[in-house]
C-alpha cells in the first residue's frame, strides 16, 4: 500500500517529477511508465494521476524540466563564449543531446492527442531555450533583417537537430560523415553569412 500523507501536494509533485525525470533519463520514452515512478517513490499510481492528471501531463512536465536544464546549459555556454557564439550554440546542442540522450529524445518522441491542450506555461518554458537562440541570431543579422530572426532561428535549430539525430543514431557514420558537429556548424555559418 502506498504512503498517504508523508508529503504536501507541492512536495509530492516535486518528488514525482524528480523521480519521473530520473526514470526517463534511465530508460527513455518507450520504456517509461507512471507505474514504475509510483513504485520507486512508494506511492500508488493513483497518486500520480491525482497530482498530474494523466501520463501525458507527467511526460510534459518531465520534458519541461529537460528544457529548463537544456536552457541552463546553453546560457552557461553563452556566458563563457568568446566571439564565436554560434559555435557555442551548436556545441551546447550536441553536448546536451549526447549527455542526455533519453531525455532529449523524449521531447521529440512524445505526442499529445490532437485535441489535447497543452498546459499553461508549457510554451513559455520551451520558449526560453528558443529565445536564447533567437537573440543570438538577431545580434548577427543586419538591422533590416532582424524581423526574420525567429524564423531563421527555428530553421537553424532544425538543421542542427537533424545533424545531431544522424550523429547519435549512426546514420552519418553510414554516410561516411566523421564530423557531424563540424558539418552542422559549417552549414549554420553558411546560412548566416548569406543573410
Amino acid at each position: 500500500m502506498g504512503r498517504r500523507s508523508d508529503h504536501s501536494r507541492a512536495e509530492l509533485e516535486e518528488l514525482i517529477l524528480a523521480e519521473a525525470h530520473a526514470l526517463m533519463a534511465e530508460v527513455g520514452f518507450a520504456r517509461f511508465s507512471a507505474r514504475e515512478v509510483a513504485k520507486r517513490i512508494g506511492y500508488s499510481i493513483g497518486t500520480i494521476y491525482n497530482v498530474f492528471g494523466s501520463l501525458d501531463r507527467l511526460v510534459l512536465a518531465v520534458n519541461s524540466r529537460t528544457f529548463i536544464a537544456w536552457a541552463g546549459l546553453v546560457r552557461a555556454r553563452l556566458d563563457a563564449a568568446g566571439a564565436d557564439r554560434v559555435a557555442a550554440l551548436v556545441e551546447a546542442y550536441f553536448d546536451f543531446a549526447e549527455a542526455n540522450p533519453n531525455l532529449w529524445m523524449a521531447i521529440y518522441d512524445h505526442r499529445l492527442p490532437p485535441d489535447a491542450p497543452f498546459p499553461e506555461g508549457y510554451f513559455r518554458q520551451r520558449a526560453e531555450l528558443t529565445g536564447l537562440v533567437e537573440a543570438e541570431i538577431a545580434a548577427i543579422l543586419l538591422p533590416a533583417k532582424i524581423g526574420t530572426a525567429a524564423a531563421l532561428a527555428r530553421s537553424l535549430v532544425a538543421m542542427v537537430h537533424g545533424h545531431c539525430v544522424f550523429a547519435l543514431n549512426g546514420t552519418f557514420a553510414l554516410l561516411g560523415e566523421t564530423d557531424a558537429r563540424g558539418a552542422a556548424l559549417a552549414r549554420a555559418r553558411e546560412v548566416l553569412a548569406a543573410q
